[in-house]
């Protein structure tokens, strides 16, 4: 079992380096994204009702 796993690995060595640096550089990618956002949190916009005195001004 363990002779076949080894054999399979060897005949699949690059296309399993391919997948796992593929998998690797998709989660950086995702952490740098992350972090930038969370550094560069905005206010978040907040809608404000006009006040009855603006709405007789405006009239």
């Amino acid at each position: 079992m363990l002779s076949k796993l080894i054999q399979f690995v060897k005949e699949h060595q690059g296309d399993i380096i391919l997948v796992i640096g593929a998998a690797l550089i998709s989660l950086l990618s995702f952490a740098m994204g992350y972090i930038t956002a969370k550094q560069e949190e905005k206010e978040p916009i907040q809608f404000e009702t006009p006040s009855e005195q603006n709405l007789m001004i405006n009239k």
